[in-house]
């Protein structure tokens, strides 16, 4: 008999095909005897039947046949089509029923009228050790009543069409006709304590049970309010080897449907979370969970009246892929350099040479090949990805190609001057992008550096007071970011997601089609979002020059500007060109209304109080308060701005972040994507660490938080200096995480160490 709602205790690990990944192990745990949130699931079934009784199911495959993934334009309309086609379409009476009835016994079960849930997605093949599509599809919280029960249903149906859920399936050859999604509906649970619990070591794989705990919400757990407690325990014996009490001082409790942030009662601060009673109850769920699936588990945990429940469980895949090898600098066989430049990527890699001169040349980059050009663009990013290294003739260290290639881990040498002319197309090179080479024909053991899996480490164990962020600057790039186990996002750039549409962002608003921008966005934002939360991401609003528009659709009248890196970009734009502003303000609205609060605003490129006052006005017209809705803070970028930081914390801010990239160059006076003047480019310069030092001691003395964001951010000696003057966030690229989060921990130690010697 065909299942078309389930509730989890009609469920199991085996049913996958029916709940989808995350429905199947919800209920798996239910079976278990864990204790859950009561809820159920509207079976994947159920979705075949609203496709196939509505006629859209040929419709859309129809839509998907001959679709060109790689061609981000096309994709993200025919997505947009797909969901509008989908959200638009009456759910028939009988599935209306089904579901309506459902939400009702769950509330009679649970003794409520409207009972808040969460209504997530669970796709076919999510939640799965060897496939995932975590993420890909919507999640959305505090949701109330059998109406909007019904219409978030839909919502989820129709995200699983997303365009990144479209990409996936492509790259992955899912067949789109045999993949379809079940939707979670939960209780939410309003915690009094919270936090996460892994079943081995996160990093080693060693044998006992890592948990942390803070009040209220878990989301105090991992955001920037409070260092949880930590306790380690012996798996096998229970016994509690060590822990450690943290200074809890806010938790994070949900009011009308909204999570708000509370202090916590003087007694509580400094008082162990979880009594010997509840340590020994979730090792016990950990043991079982674990014995359950097989392989270690990454869980979360709450506490309501009195009662543990486990709010979710999946693999931590992270272990295999942490024992990768790492492949150091190799010579080539021939062992002739062919050009030099700046090593910004790091790792090494082989392939055929295609130079790309205009962008209409994109399609000749095939998997593997090796791409050259003068300057990567945002439009290029699809091209990159299919690239196994990245060449250009300008660039530091900080330029696009520098960055996406990072975050892509993608071997990249940059600013090499005359890549374009003396490299030949389909000549086979080497790069070494850790020392900026290129070599003629293969390295030694590049088979080795080919074979070897993604690195990804954990480093959650590793506690420190200051945060260890991580830099976005691509939505695609999320999760791996998330793999590192940063304390949040300390940058989500917005210009790969707004560029990557192929139009101008003025020309939506001139088209009357802000609503399909504020979508995109929305979209884009949100698997940052969702992949980080409840740890806070913080969303640098649109801050890309004038030669990065030229080439969109709707570009041809951007001025041209000889610099334009000290030209019409950031704030001073946004607030020329208002409604662009406003569309982002609407985005994090929307996502905050879905119940993500964890986004944080930047303006970036401010030098005078009054643009931090406009930006604030425009987020208000859009129905976002900010400090009320949204934490708000500014980037320091320019001297001025450094100089003088107290106004702009009178007109008011919850935070500032150093974008030492900007403030480098706008210090020294040095371009810094030119590279004839790369070598006097440095971010330790003393006059940029007294700009930075001067911040950091008035923000810390009006309480208001600092974090760094810019390539400096992952230099040890800097982050050293950061740590000593009291830096609220070090936030790194994601190959740098680990490395960053140890520096701080030792300036930690040390500043400690020199505080006890102090006191002899």
């Amino acid at each position: 008999m065909v299942k078309y709602v389930a509730f989890f205790e009609e469920l199991g690990k085996d049913d996958v095909g029916i709940a989808g990944g995350k429905g199947a192990n919800l209920g798996e745990l239910t079976q278990a005897g864990i204790p859950v949130p009561p809820g159920f699931v509207v079976t994947a079934a159920t979705y075949e039947k609203f496709m196939a009784d509505t006629g859209l199911q040929s419709v859309v495959m129809d839509m998907l046949e001959n679709l060109d993934v790689n061609d981000t334009k096309e994709l993200q309309r025919v997505s947009a089509e797909i969901k509008d086609i989908i959200t638009s379409t009456e759910i028939p009476e009988d599935i209306q029923t089904l579901i309506i009835e459902s939400y009702n016994a769950l509330c009679q079960r649970i003794g409520k009228d409207d009972v808040y849930v969460a209504i997530r997605s669970s796709a076919t093949a999510e939640d799965l050790p060897e496939a995932s599509f975590a993420g890909q599809q919507d999640t959305f919280l505090n949701i109330r009543g059998a109406e909007d029960v019904m219409e978030y249903v839909r919502k989820c149906w129709a995200s699983l069409f997303e365009a990144r859920a479209i990409f996936y399936r492509e790259e992955n050859n899912f067949d789109h006709s045999r993949v379809y999604i079940a939707v979670v509906v939960q209780e939410m649970v309003d915690a009094e304590k919270a936090g996460v619990m892994f079943t081995v070591h996160p990093s080693t794989g060693e044998d006992k049970i890592l948990i942390e705990g803070s009040w209220g919400l878990g989301e105090a757990v991992v955001s920037g309010s409070v260092t949880p407690d930590t306790y380690w325990v012996d798996k096998k014996t229970g016994k509690l080897l060590e822990f450690t009490v943290g200074e809890k001082n806010v938790m994070f409790t949900r009011e009308d449907g909204k999570t708000v942030k509370k202090e916590v009662p003087e007694e509580l601060r400094n008082r162990r979370v979880l009594s010997d009673e509840e340590i020994a109850a979730l090792n016990e769920m950990g043991k079982r969970i674990h014995e359950h699936y097989g392989y270690p588990q990454d869980t979360e945990w709450a506490i309501m009246d009195g009662k543990v429940y486990m709010l979710q469980s999946r693999p931590i895949t992270t272990l295999a892929e942490a024992t990768g090898e790492t492949v150091e600098a190799a010579e080539a066989e021939s062992g002739e350099v062919l050009v030099k430049g700046l090593g910004a990527s790091p790792g090494i890699a082989s392939g055929k040479v295609k130079i790309i001169r205009e962008i209409h040349e994109l399609d000749k980059i095939q998997v593997g090949d090796i791409l050259v050009t003068v300057m990567t663009t945002p439009d290029m990013v699809p091209a990159m990805k299919r690239a196994s290294g990245i060449i250009t003739d300008e660039g530091g260290v900080t330029c696009h190609a520098a960055i996406v290639s990072r975050e892509l881990g993608i071997p990249c040498v940059v600013g090499t001057g005359n890549a374009t002319q003396v490299l030949r197309e389909e000549q086979v090179v080497s790069i070494d992008g850790n020392r900026g080479l290129v070599y003629e024909g293969r390295v030694l053991g590049e088979e080795k550096a080919e074979a070897a899996p993604e690195t990804v480490t954990v480093e959650s164990p590793l506690l420190t007071v200051t945060e260890v962020k991580v830099n976005v600057s691509m939505p695609e790039a999320a999760r791996k970011a998330a793999a590192t186990g940063a304390d949040g996002v300390g940058l989500l750039r917005t210009e790969h997601m707004m560029l990557t549409t192929g139009v101008h962002p003025r020309k939506f608003i001139e088209e009357g089609r802000e609503d399909e921008l504020v979508r995109t966005l929305a979209e884009n934002i949100l698997k940052v979002a969702d992949e980080f939360y409840p740890r806070p991401v913080w969303y640098r609003t649109l801050d890309a020059p004038t030669d990065e528009f030229k080439t969109l659709e709707g570009g041809e009248n951007e001025p041209y500007e000889h610099n334009p890196m000290l030209g019409w970009r950031g704030i001073r734009r946004e607030l020329d060109e208002p409604e662009i502003l406003r569309a982002e303000f609407r985005a994090i609205k929307k996502l905050h209304d879905q119940g993500y609060t964890n986004i944080g605003i930047m303006i970036p490129l401010v030098q005078h109080p009054d643009e931090l006052r406009k930006a604030k006005e425009i987020a208000e017209e859009a129905g976002l308060k900010p400090h009320r809705d949204v934490e708000f803070g500014i980037m320091v970028e320019t001297p001025a701005a450094a100089l003088i930081i107290e106004d702009f914390i009178e007109v008011g801010v919850d935070f500032v972040s150093f974008g030492t990239n900007d403030l480098t160059q706008y210090t020294l006076a040095i371009d810094r994507n030119n590279e004839h003047v790369a070598d006097l480019y440095t971010e330790g310069h003393p006059a940029v660490l007294k700009l930075i030092e001067r911040v950091i001691r008035k923000c810390n003395e009006a309480g208001v938080k600092t974090s760094i964001c810019g390539q400096a951010g992952s230099i040890p000696r800097i982050v050293e200096k950061l740590v000593e003057l009291g830096i609220s966030s070090v936030s790194a690229n994601t190959d740098a995480v680990a490395e960053v989060r140890k520096t701080v921990a030792r300036a930690e130690q040390r500043l400690l160490l020199k505080a006890a010697r102090k006191l002899l």
